[in-house]
């Protein structure tokens, strides 16, 4: 079975709305120093419901395609949140973090060509 680049699309645009919930969530999580009673507000709701939809382009994406190729593909999530994180919380881009997504783009890679 190969796994068609339609599939490919769909999980990375999951991946893409999924680094989107994690802003929101990190967003929402910040009103929780008030109180517990906070959790419920629009920002946590947003980061929940943009991980919701991109659940659902996960599973429109690993229906024609091979697990072991496009569930790694769900790493590059981390690579968005980096940026996104350093855009909205003006997080520190360290070697290390670089270091790090290399590696991850470097393993999503080989997985890739374990499909061909």
């Amino acid at each position: 079975m190969t796994t068609p680049l339609s599939s490919m699309a769909l999980v990375l645009f999951g991946s893409l709305i999924g680094s989107f919930g994690a802003v929101f969530l990190k967003s929402g999580a910040a009103h929780l120093k008030d109180g517990f009673w906070h959790i419920l507000n629009l920002k946590l709701a947003a980061g929940v419901a943009l991980f919701l939809l991109s659940s659902v382009f996960f599973i429109l994406g690993i229906r024609h395609g091979e697990l072991s190729v496009l569930y790694p593909m769900v790493s590059l999530g981390y690579v968005w949140t980096l940026f996104w994180s350093r855009l909205f919380f003006n997080e520190a881009l360290t070697r290390q973090k670089f270091y790090g997504l290399g590696l991850i783009l470097l393993g999503v890679f080989f997985v890739g060509l374990g499909s061909r």
